[in-house]
């Protein structure tokens, strides 16, 4: 038992000496506009004014889709709206003038950009990363804490480089004190490790 609390306060207090986490990574790893489209991705394609054409595909295993009219075409790799301007071309030679809008509903993307949250959540779980999202999306997507969670030692685990970088986060302040500060902004590949609280 003494050597449990010993061990309980050590780790309180290797948490107390890490810094807080950015509100926002230095440089994040992906801005929007530079996304491209990976295997596995759900993409919604509309086609102005032609409901028949419009529809949700998913990529496959080796990069195609499979659209009406145009058949086989080359998606993963490609950015939503270089994408869009290559389908316009296609359709043209059926629909006049064609306006496509390519949208990423859903990235099943590489898994080391998924975001996993471990420890004392109510469901641990793995998110995959979208642009803005932060420790609250998180916390929400994995049911809150748990009865036993300590959540303003909470560590956030963020690989720069070649090394891994600890941080602190406060959720407790953020859940129950509404302090927005520790709301911080989640990079690709972020690990929040929520420990139990120390009796």
């Amino acid at each position: 038992m003494v050597v449990g609390l010993a061990g309980a306060v050590a780790a309180l207090a290797a948490c107390e000496r890490l810094p807080d986490a950015p509100a926002r990574p230095a440089t994040p790893a992906v801005q929007p506009q530079d996304y491209r489209i990976a295997p596995g991705d759900t993409l919604a394609v509309f086609v102005w004014q032609d409901r028949d054409l419009s529809l949700t595909v998913r990529v496959r295993p080796d990069g195609r889709i499979s659209l009406p009219l145009v058949g086989e075409v080359e998606a993963a790799g490609k950015r939503p709206g270089a994408l869009s301007r290559e389908l316009e071309q296609r359709f043209a030679a059926w629909v006049q003038d064609p306006a496509v809008t390519v949208v990423v509903r859903e990235s099943g993307g590489p898994v080391a950009a998924d975001i996993r949250i471990v420890g004392e959540a109510a469901k641990p779980t793995t998110l995959v990363w979208r642009p803005g999202l932060t420790v609250l999306d998180a916390v929400i997507a994995a049911g809150g804490l748990s009865e036993f969670a300590d959540g303003n030692r909470t560590i956030l685990v963020r690989r720069q480089g070649r090394e891994f970088v600890r941080y602190r986060v406060r959720l407790n302040d953020l859940l129950t004190a509404g302090d927005m500060s520790a709301n911080v902004e989640l990079a690709p590949g972020d690990v929040l490790v929520i420990p139990e609280t120390a009796f």
